[in-house]
C-alpha cells in the first residue's frame, strides 16, 4: 500500500508529534509512531519505558495495540515512525532515520498479514529531513506469523 505524499507526509507529522510524549528517561532515545486506518484514522503511540528495561514498550506496538484496542487492528494500512536522541531539555532532533527493532517488525508482521494486505511502513528523522519507504517483508524477512499457524483474516481463530 503506497500513500499519496500528502497522506505520508500527515503520517509523519502525526509521529513526530507523539514523539514529544515519550517516556525514555533510561534510553533517552524517543519513538513517536503513528498508524492509519483504511478510513484515513490516524492513531499514536510513544515509547514507555520502565525502570526494569524488559517492560518498556515500543512506539509501534503501542501505535498498533491502541488500534487493536479500537477494534481497527485489521483496517492497519500504515505505520510512520520517528525517532531520535533526547537533548538535556527533552527535544529530540537529528537527520537520522530510524527503523524499527525487531519486536516491532514481528508485531508489524501480525497486523500486516491479519489485515490482508501489505503495511507501508514509513521510517522518517526526527528533524523530518528524511522519510523511506519499506514493506515489511523487506524489514523481516521470512517472517513467522498467523498464516504460519492457519490463521487468515478471514479466519481469526
Amino acid at each position: 500500500m503506497s500513500l499519496e505524499q500528502s497522506q505520508v507526509e500527515e503520517l509523519v507529522a502525526a509521529a513526530r508529534a507523539a514523539l514529544k510524549h515519550a517516556y525514555a528517561p533510561y534510553s533517552r532515545f524517543a519513538v513517536g509512531a503513528a498508524v492509519r486506518l483504511t478510513d484515513g484514522t490516524i492513531v499514536t503511540g510513544s515509547n514507555f519505558e520502565n525502570a526494569s528495561y524488559g517492560l518498556s514498550l515500543c512506539a509501534e506496538t503501542v501505535a498498533l495495540a491502541t488500534a487493536n484496542a479500537q477494534g481497527r487492528f485489521t483496517d492497519v494500512e500504515a505505520i510512520a515512525v520517528v525517532g531520535g536522541a533526547m537533548a538535556p531539555d527533552g527535544s529530540v532532533a537529528g537527520d537520522t532515520t530510524v527503523t524499527p527493532c525487531g519486536r516491532c517488525r514481528q508485531v508489524m508482521n501480525e497486523a500486516e498479514q491479519m489485515a490482508g494486505r501489505e503495511l507501508a511502513v514509513y521510517c522518517a528523522a526526527a528533524d523530518g529531513s528524511h522519510v523511506t519507504r519499506h514493506s515489511v517483508a523487506a524489514l523481516l524477512p521470512h517472517a513467522f506469523g498467523p498464516a504460519d499457524l492457519g490463521l487468515t483474516p478471514n479466519r481469526k481463530n
